[in-house]
């Protein structure tokens, strides 16, 4: 698909990638609980194994296999549990499985073993648990609810849009210059508007959540969002490259994609099970 889209520019990539991409996302949620899961469990796959092959780019050595293994298990065993498929003893079953990561490392003789082990966990710890604490989100009814997890893409997708485009057009005051160049405040708060107009917009018609909480979700949306493409950039920055992969035209790679949600969802779970 890259090749096809190459003659492109880069405005016109990322939206083409951007359609497809939602409806596939969208018509998974939507469909059931089942196709829900598989669309995220991918996410989630890719994700991780982009986040370890940077780690490998900057020197270190983390046990891919046994993070992404370690990974996706607490994602479906989340996702079993909020289903009431299985008991929630069974989620010890994590323990035992991160605990290899030290066993295996033992075999290997490497100059920073334990180094390489905190990149292990860290993918666990940035991209897995934030991605399995969207179940909590989907679920938060008492049932699986698609229409709360489209609510929260399209509030992440509209902050990101917003803050696209007014920063394209009016940014001229740097957010975080040191990190993150092309970031402004004019862009943030672009993008916290159509965030807010997009929450109103969606409290009409998902009557299930009152209009403040969409307001509220809305507001974690911006912040912890733009702190999540912050962190990312970060990450990019100590290892000098530009886009965390080249998987999708426009976007740069998932990690890129879905930066924002790895900080957001974990606020976002807590609201809603805290009020």
């Amino acid at each position: 698909m890259n090749s096809h889209l190459n003659k492109y520019s880069n405005l016109t990539q990322r939206v083409i990638v951007a359609i497809l991409g939602v409806a596939i996302i969208i018509t998974a949620i939507i469909w059931d609980e089942w196709s829900y899961f598989a669309v995220f469990l991918a996410i989630t796959f890719f994700t991780m194994r982009e986040f370890y092959k940077l780690a490998g780019i900057a020197g270190h050595l983390p046990l891919s296999f046994w993070g992404i293994f370690s990974g996706l298990l607490i994602f479906s065993l989340t996702f079993l549990i909020q289903l009431d498929l299985i008991t929630p003893s069974i989620y010890y079953l994590v323990f035992p499985a991160s605990a290899m990561i030290y066993f295996v490392k033992l075999y290997k003789s490497e100059a920073r073993p334990f180094t390489n082990i905190a990149f292990t966990f860290l993918g666990i710890i940035y991209v897995a648990i934030p991605f399995s604490l969207i179940h909590v989100i989907a679920f938060s009814q008492g049932h699986y609810h698609p229409f709360i997890v489209i609510g929260i893409l399209l509030l992440t997708w509209a902050s990101d849009t917003g803050g696209y485009f007014a920063g394209t057009a009016f940014g001229k005051t740097k957010l975080f210059q040191s990190i993150s160049p092309k970031k402004s405040w004019e862009g943030l708060i672009g993008g916290a508007i159509l965030t807010l107009v997009i929450a109103y917009l969606i409290s009409l018609f998902a009557d299930f959540l009152p209009l403040w909480k969409w307001l509220v979700m809305g507001v974690i949306t911006v912040v912890a969002g733009t702190y999540g493409d912050l962190v990312e950039s970060l990450f990019k920055r100590s290892i000098k490259i530009k886009d965390s992969g080249q998987t999708l035209p426009g976007h740069g790679g998932f990690l890129d994609r879905f930066d924002a949600l790895l900080l957001s969802l974990p606020f976002i779970a807590a609201f809603l099970k805290l009020f």
